[in-house]
Formats: C-alpha cells, structure tokens, sequence
C-alpha cells in the first residue's frame, strides 16, 4: 500500500498539545481561516492561538474580530460560577448585620450617641441628656457618660454660653434678654446663663440696636411717623431689647433724619 505524502505544509501553531485537554480547552472556538495577534495580518510560525483558561476576560477569535462564541456548556458554566460567588459574597453581608441595640452594653451606646451628635454641632448637657432619653438609655448610662463628657471637656455648658451669646448677639443682633431666654429653654443653670449674658455691655447693646434700626429705616419711609415709630420700635423689643431703649434709640434715628423732635416726644406716651 502507498503511503500519503502530500499533505499541506501548515505549520502547527507553537505552543499547541495534540492532547484531549487542549481540544476540550478550546471546544467553543470557531474556526476561522486567519489569526491577528492582537493586529490585522496573517498568522505566521511563532504566533501562539490563546487559550481561553489564560484569561479572565473575553478571548479574541481566531480572526482577531471580537469576544469568541462559547458552547453552551461553557456559558452555563460560567453562570454556575457566577452564582456562587453571588451567594458566598451575600452570606458575608448577612454575617456584617449591625447588632440589636437593645442587646448593646448601654454605656457604650450612649456614648457613640453622644459622639455622633457632637460631631454635627455643640450641644449642652441637657439637650444630650433628652436626647438619650428618646433612645431609652438608662439614667445610669446618661449620667456616667455625661459626667465623663464634662471631665474631659466635650461637654461644657459655660462655654457653650459664651459662644452663643457671642455668635447671636452679633449674627441676630439679639438683645441680653432674648439670649437669656434662649439659654434657659436648654436647660442651661441660671447661673451660668446670668454669667454669660452679663458680659454683654449695655453700650454693645445700644450700639447694636442703632445699627438696627438704620438698616430698617429705608424701608420704613412712606409711612406716617407712629406707625415708623411702632415698627421700629417693636422690631427691637422682638429682639429682647427694653422699651426704653427701643423708643429712645428710633427717637434719635427719626431726628436725624428730619423728624421734629417736640412731635417725636409726644407720640412717645401713645406708643
């Protein structure tokens, strides 16, 4: 028998097993008569086909076109793989779960309350002490973060007066007495508010009660001069400022501007 020797010179593509494995490999490749590494061109001796368990993203067909067309046995594969990684990573999300509150030691959780409200603006020992009570910590928790709180200088309701005083005297233009009042409503010792309130001279206050009433009397003219003088008037007692005062001070604003003073002092009895 004569034995076949015209076979096709075509190179066996380096790299490549005749073995089962690789042709299991690459089952869902489809063939294709060229090979672009990576470029157009031909495939020439020394270009290696890719193998598919090299990679974790799409191999390129033999014709260097796209993503290749995996069997359906792969795809599935790949979702089964998918799935499970899906449910491993689900279960470490579900071991993460915060824990019950009420399970929590109550020290610890009051607190972490008391930190994340601090962290947003300052508060007095009060309004801390309310809020964690709608949280329904213990009075034993409260009192022993609190107290720890003071010790080392979170919580400070001196300061914390001083500084509102401060800010809203200048920011609101507010008077002593609306401070004061401020003060008290959160749950501030008396002493403490008289103390930071008492810093507010009486000069700063008048000052600052001037520069109010220059600011509104632009938009006060047109009107007759009681009712400029009732708005003025009542604009700085909303501010905490004393009638006497209040009256005094648009008295003066209404003169320089051309008022007549006997008239001004008449209309004061009424207002």
């Amino acid at each position: 028998m004569t034995r076949r020797t015209d076979w096709p010179e075509e190179p066996w593509p380096p790299g490549r097993s005749e073995l089962p494995e690789y042709e299991e490999a690459h089952a869902g490749l489809e063939p294709a008569e060229e090979w672009v590494p990576g470029q157009s061109g031909e495939w020439r001796p020394g270009d290696r086909y890719p193998d598919p368990l090299d990679s974790d993203g799409p191999v390129p067909s033999r014709a260097g076109t796209g993503p290749s067309r995996l069997s359906s046995g792969a795809r599935k594969g790949r979702r089964e793989r998918g799935s499970r990684a899906a449910r491993r990573d689900g279960a470490g999300r579900e071991e993460q779960v915060e824990p019950d509150p009420a399970t929590r030691d109550p020290v610890e959780r009051a607190r972490s309350i008391c930190l994340r409200l601090l962290s947003t603006t300052p508060r007095t020992r009060q309004e801390l002490a309310v809020a964690l009570r709608r949280r329904d910590v213990p009075d034993e928790a409260i009192e022993e973060v609190l107290a720890r709180f003071e010790d080392v200088g979170l919580v400070d309701d001196a300061a914390f007066a001083e500084a509102w005083v401060e800010s809203r005297h200048h920011g609101r233009g507010l008077a002593g007495r609306a401070l004061a009042r401020e003060l008290r409503a959160k749950g501030m010792d008396s002493a403490v508010v008289d103390e930071a309130v008492g810093q507010l001279a009486s000069e700063q206050e008048e000052e600052t009660a001037r520069a109010l009433v220059e600011r509104k009397l632009r938009a006060t003219r047109g009107l007759d001069r009681t009712k400029r003088m009732r708005r003025l008037a009542g604009m700085l007692a909303r501010k905490g400022y004393a009638e006497g005062l209040a009256l005094r001070v648009v008295r003066q604003a209404l003169e320089e501007e051309g008022e007549d003073a006997e008239a001004l002092e008449a209309e004061l009895p009424d207002l």
